[in-house]
């Protein structure tokens, strides 16, 4: 479920993270850096030197001012794949940093709130099309307004976080890979997998990331020529691994679907066999911004709606789904509420079991 789990400060880097990141400048010929929809990269408020004299450490800057409150932590957290995760740091001083492969090639963002201003700085070829989509990022499409609340629990929860706004990457395979990777897995499996494939297959993010070890995940033809040991290595079954490969081989069709309508980028993703309905939500909601992109399947949410609006902690998918019914249209942006609300019925049965594959 996206946003479940918020950043937490940054860590010290590990032993093998500080050796200085090395450079990349090329742009991304994958078919997985191509087929978003955001608007063409622009300058920002920065002066963008010409490419043969540009040094990935200079970065390119933007200032924007939200329509709105906005809480850093609250929208970016959803990006956030564990406390390691080698593509996303919140920093000591509040700031954030994210390292991707955009259409333009690897770049990385870093985003600080300055008062009421957002400030922005980034790395590497896609620096300008991370800056271009940073108001798209932090939700300026987003229409909260457009929610109503039905129950005192959710108005209390919006009244007490009113910088909530739902992201949007425009990106589908970066969420979709590691939400292919948490299937039927405790989280704790999911982010080690992400955690090792990153480290080993990525490339050191652009800018002055070495010290914060920040990696760009690698392109699709990079997924697809991982052989079979290395993912067993990193606890990945074959069932996870195959549809990642059936995914990254039609990487291009499906990052169109990240400018399609819900019930069309649904379809699109669902067409790889492995990918059901339960993957779709948890990449539309990070890629597309979807308010009623709601997850079915998913092993704790049902209980937690179903305590929060109607004292069922036992609620099924069924349940949940008919719960939310006058949040049509916004049943995402509802269940992200209930899980900040804070109303979360205390674990009585047995957690699930944590598997290793990989010592097999």
């Amino acid at each position: 479920m996206a946003g479940r789990f918020a950043p937490r400060t940054a860590r010290p880097p590990l032993p093998h993270q500080a050796a200085p990141a090395a450079r990349g400048t090329g742009a991304d010929p994958s078919p997985a850096g191509r087929g978003t929809g955001l608007p063409p990269a622009a300058r920002g408020t920065g002066t963008r030197p010409s490419p043969a004299g540009r040094c990935d450490d200079t970065p390119l800057t933007r200032e924007w001012t939200p329509p709105g409150p906005l809480d850093l932590r609250l929208v970016l957290s959803p990006l956030r794949r564990g406390p390691a995760d080698p593509t996303f740091r919140m920093a000591a001083d509040g700031t954030f940093w994210r390292a991707t492969r955009t259409p333009e090639g690897p770049g990385t963002l870093r985003v600080v709130a300055r008062g009421d201003r957002i400030g922005a700085q980034a790395w590497g070829p896609g620096a300008e099309w991370l800056l271009a989509g940073l108001p798209t990022l932090l939700g300026a499409d987003d229409d909260p307004d457009a929610f109503t609340p039905h129950h005192r629990l959710l108005a209390l929860a919006r009244h007490r976080r009113p910088g909530l706004r739902l992201l949007r990457t425009g990106l589908v395979m970066e969420s979709l890979i590691p939400s292919i990777l948490e299937q039927k897995v405790t989280t704790d499996e999911a982010y080690r997998a992400w955690r090792l494939l990153v480290r080993r297959y990525g490339t050191p993010a652009p800018g002055p990331t070495a010290t914060l070890g920040l990696h760009v995940i690698p392109d699709a033809r990079t997924w697809a020529m991982i052989p079979s040991w290395e993912w067993h290595k990193a606890g990945v079954d074959a069932k996870r691994s195959s549809t990642i490969m059936r995914a990254v081989r039609v990487a291009r069709r499906l990052e169109e679907a990240s400018t399609m309508p819900l019930p069309e980028a649904t379809a699109r993703l669902e067409l790889i066999p492995g990918i059901g309905p339960w993957t779709s939500a948890e990449t539309l909601q990070r890629s597309n911004g979807a308010p009623d992109a709601v997850t079915v399947g998913d092993y704790h949410l049902p209980g937690i709606v179903g305590h929060a609006l109607a004292d069922n902690r036992h609620a099924s998918d069924e349940e949940m789904l008919a719960l939310l019914t006058p949040y049509e249209g916004q049943r995402h942006r509802a269940t992200r509420l209930i899980l900040l609300s804070g109303r979360i019925p205390e674990r009585r049965g047995p957690r699930m079991t944590p598997g290793n594959i990989a010592a097999l």
